[in-house]
C-alpha cells in the first residue's frame, strides 16, 4: 500500500511538472517604434508630413504678416477715420485673427489625419511581419519593447528587420 501511494505521488509529480512546463508561453519583446522608423516607407511618409506641414507654416505666417500689416494700417489710421470707420476694421481685425486660429486648428487635424493615413499601412506591415516570425520562432506572445519594464525575453527586432528586408 505504501508503495502504491509513493508511485501515485511520483506519477502526480511528474504529470504536475509537465502540464507547468507546458503552461508556461514562449514570450518576446521587440519595439515597434524603432522598427517602424527603420521602415523605408516610414521615412518616406515623414518626410511627406515635413513637406505639408511646411506648407501650412508658410500659409499661417503669410496669414499673420498680413495682418499684422492691416493692423499697423489701421492703427496709423485711426485718428483720420470715424468711429464707425475704426468699429468695422476692429471686427474685421477680429473677424481675421479668428481665420488664422482656424486654418491652425484645421492645419493640426489634418495633419494628424494625413499622419495615420500614411503609418496605418506602415505598422500593418510591420505587424504582419512580427507575428510571420514569431510563429515562425514559437512565441506564443510578442510584447513592445517600450511598454516593459523587464524584458529577459528574446528580442526579435532582428529577425522582423530580415523579414521586411532592412
Amino acid at each position: 500500500m505504501k508503495q502504491l501511494k509513493t508511485l501515485l505521488l511520483a506519477t502526480l509529480l511528474c504529470i504536475g511538472t509537465v502540464s507547468f512546463t507546458q503552461a508556461q508561453s514562449k514570450v518576446a519583446h521587440i519595439n515597434v517604434q524603432e522598427l517602424i522608423a527603420l521602415m523605408p516607407e516610414a521615412k518616406a511618409a515623414q518626410a511627406e508630413l515635413e513637406t505639408l506641414s511646411k506648407t501650412y507654416q508658410t500659409d499661417m505666417q503669410a496669414m499673420a504678416t498680413e495682418y499684422q500689416n492691416t493692423a499697423k494700417q489701421y492703427e496709423a489710421e485711426v485718428s483720420t477715420k470715424t468711429d464707425e470707420e475704426n468699429q468695422k476694421r476692429g471686427l474685421e481685425l477680429q473677424e481675421s485673427q479668428q481665420r488664422i486660429q482656424q486654418f491652425q486648428a484645421d492645419a493640426r487635424q489634418n495633419l494628424a489625419k494625413k499622419q495615420d493615413e500614411l503609418f496605418k499601412p506602415i505598422q500593418e506591415k510591420a505587424f504582419a511581419a512580427i507575428n510571420k516570425v514569431s510563429k515562425a520562432l514559437g512565441y506564443e506572445y510578442v510584447l513592445d519593447r517600450t511598454t516593459l519594464i523587464v524584458a529577459e525575453g528574446k528580442d526579435i527586432l532582428a529577425e522582423v528587420k530580415k523579414e521586411l528586408g532592412i
